[in-house]
C-alpha cells in the first residue's frame, strides 16, 4: 500500500466511520433544549453542575442495543469504562455509577455481572439504578457522578496549545468490534490511571481534553474542537499505536484507555512526564491553530479531514456560540 494511498484510507475509515456520522443526531439536542444552562456545554463528555462548594460532574452512556444482546457481560464492562472516561476527560474522581437495565433475567445478569468487574476494577461503587425484566430487545445504561477541582473542558481549547495523545497499548483487539481492550491486561492499574487526568488538571498541566471512544481517536478530537473552533495538524506517524493495527483501523477504534489532551506549550512536557512514569504511551501530535480544519500528517504529506466550520460533527454548539 503506497503512502498517498494510506493517508486517503484513514481519511476515508473516519469519514464513513458510524461512531463518528452518528454523531449528527446530538444537534437534535440543541434544536428542542438550546443551549440549557450547563456551565459549559454544551459539547462536553459530561455536564459541570457548581453546587457552591464543589463542582459535580455527571454523565451518562446508552450502550448499543446489538451489542448488549450480543455480549451483555462486555456491554456492562463497557458501561463503565465509558462513564468512568467521560467523568476522567472533566478532570473528575469518580464517585459512584447508576444503571438502567431493560432486559431477560439471563442478559441482565450477566450486563449486572459485566458492571460489577468493572466497577471493582476501577474502584467506583454501583450505587443504584432500576431493572425491568423484559423478553424484548434488550437496553443497559449506566450514569456516572464524580467531582472536580481543575475542571476541563472543551471549551479551554486554543490556538498554540499542544495536543496530546495518551494511551494504554497493553491490551488486543476485539475480532467483533472495533474496541481495544486492556481489561484483562491492566486491570491492577486502570483506576488509578483514570485518576491521573484529575491529577494533570489540577496541576494546571492540561486544560481541556476528551476520551477516545466510539467516533475513534480522530473523530474523538473533531468533537473536542468543534466547541471552540481550533483546528489542529495531527502527526500521524507519532500517534501511539499497538503493533500489527494498521493505521485506518486504529483510527476508528474505541480503546479501554485514551485521551486527546490540550496543554499549554510550556507545560506540554511534564504532562507527558505524569503519564509515562505510569507506563502508559503519550506523544505530542500536534499544535492546535485557529484554522478550524483539522489535516492529517504522515511523511511530509497532508490531507484535510475535516473543515469544522463548513461541516460540523455534532451541531450542538450551534446555540452555545449565539449566546
Amino acid at each position: 500500500m503506497s503512502l498517498s494511498t494510506t493517508l486517503d484510507d484513514v481519511v476515508l475509515a473516519v469519514r464513513e466511520h458510524p461512531g463518528l456520522r452518528g454523531k449528527e443526531a446530538l444537534g437534535l439536542v440543541t434544536e428542542v433544549l438550546g443551549p440549557t444552562d450547563w456551565v459549559f456545554g454544551p459539547g462536553d463528555d459530561a455536564a459541570v453542575i457548581d453546587v457552591g462548594t464543589s463542582t459535580v460532574v455527571v454523565g451518562g452512556e446508552a450502550l448499543w442495543p446489538p451489542f448488549v444482546e450480543a455480549d451483555p457481560r462486555g456491554a456492562g464492562i463497557a458501561a463503565i469504562v465509558a462513564n468512568v472516561n467521560d467523568l476522567a476527560a472533566m478532570g473528575a474522581r469518580p464517585l459512584g455509577i447508576v444503571d438502567t437495565i431493560v432486559a431477560t433475567e439471563a442478559i441482565a445478569r450477566l450486563a449486572l455481572e459485566g458492571m460489577a468487574h468493572a466497577a471493582a476494577i476501577y474502584r467506583v461503587p454501583i450505587v443504584g439504578g432500576h431493572l425491568t425484566v423484559f423478553d424484548g430487545p434488550p437496553s443497559l445504561s449506566a450514569f456516572g457522578i464524580g467531582a472536580a477541582n481543575g475542571l476541563l473542558s472543551s471549551a479551554n481549547a486554543a490556538s498554540g496549545q499542544a495536543l496530546l495523545v495518551v494511551t494504554c497499548l497493553d491490551g488486543s483487539m476485539r475480532s467483533d468490534f472495533a474496541f481495544f481492550s486492556s481489561i484483562a491486561q491492566r486491570s491492577d492499574r486502570l483506576g488509578d490511571d483514570v485518576r491521573t487526568l484529575a491529577e494533570v488538571a489540577d496541576a494546571g498541566l492540561c486544560v481541556a481534553a476528551k476520551d477516545v471512544s466510539m467516533a475513534g481517536v480522530l473523530g474523538s478530537l473533531a468533537t473536542l474542537l468543534e466547541c471552540s473552533g481550533a483546528g489542529a495538524v495531527v502527526d500521524l506517524e507519532a500517534l501511539p499505536r499497538p503493533g500489527g493495527v494498521d493505521l485506518p483501523t486504529w483510527a476508528i477504534t474505541f480503546p479501554t484507555f485514551s485521551f486527546l489532551l490540550c496543554t499549554p506549550p510550556d507545560r506540554a512536557q511534564a504532562c507527558r512526564e505524569v503519564f509515562r512514569r505510569r507506563g502508559l504511551d503519550c506523544e505530542n501530535v500536534g499544535v492546535l491553530d485557529g484554522s478550524g480544519v483539522i489535516r492529517l500528517r504522515l511523511d511530509g504529506q497532508e490531507r484535510q479531514l475535516i473543515d469544522l466550520s463548513a461541516q460540523p460533527v455534532t451541531g450542538l454548539t450551534r446555540a452555545r456560540r449565539s449566546t
